[in-house]
């Protein structure tokens, strides 16, 4: 027993990590209220992950701070782009919904694939911002390699992001659990998905130079 709540044990680690995420959405939900700040939230949500995922944890909340200053412009201008589609297919299935008219399923279904595409996308902007030093344009144009190259990586981390909202539509009574942990928990599972991918394009560049001098 003495053992199974040592600060080391497998228990005590897990409630650690639980606690960690805890903070972590809290910290992504406070930081997100203004709207335009969520991108730089995500960034350093995604970058916290990381080190977490990596085993290299360290304060939760100064590193979350520090890469949300440090990200903040670059993620804000990557953050209005999403937004912008957000706002655009908002006002599509408001028009699909409210507007009487009938329109061809094809067209319907396209809008749901459009969606779930950016969904995907974001994740990777996010957590590429986080991580690798680029250009707004570079980000978003390494995202969707990423996202088409990684297809099965992307939907998974798809459904995993969408699996809070699913539940908590199924469940309303689950909703305390989505405003605890419904944002970094995902996420977390997500950087266990994405962080081998990273891993190999950061191996690639650390070789690029040797090749480079044979």
């Amino acid at each position: 027993m003495g053992n199974l709540f040592s600060l080391d044990s497998p228990l005590m680690r897990a409630l650690g990590r639980v606690a960690d995420l805890l903070i972590l959405n809290l910290l992504v939900i406070v930081c997100c209220i203004p709207v335009i700040t969520a991108g730089a939230a995500f960034s350093a949500m995604h970058y916290v992950l990381l080190k977490l995922v990596r085993g290299e944890e360290g304060y939760i909340v100064k590193q979350f701070f520090r890469a949300f200053k440090e990200n903040f412009k670059q993620a804000t201008l990557l953050w209005l782009i999403v937004l912008a589609f957000i706002l655009i297919f908002i006002m599509d299935f408001l028009i699909l919904r409210y507007t009487g008219i009938s329109f061809p399923k094809v067209l319907v279904y396209s809008l749901f694939f459009l969606v779930f595409v950016l969904l995907m996308l974001a994740v990777w902007i996010f957590a590429l911002q986080s991580h690798f030093v680029n250009s707004v344009r570079g980000t978003l144009r390494n995202a969707a390699f990423m996202m088409i190259a990684h297809l099965p990586r992307s939907f998974s981390m798809l459904c995993l992001t969408l699996l809070p909202l699913l539940l908590l539509y199924l469940v309303q009574q689950i909703l305390p659990f989505a405003v605890m942990l419904g944002i970094s928990l995902p996420a977390y599972g997500c950087a266990f998905i994405y962080d081998p991918v990273f891993r190999k394009y950061e191996t690639a560049a650390q070789e690029e130079p040797e090749d480079g001098n044979d």
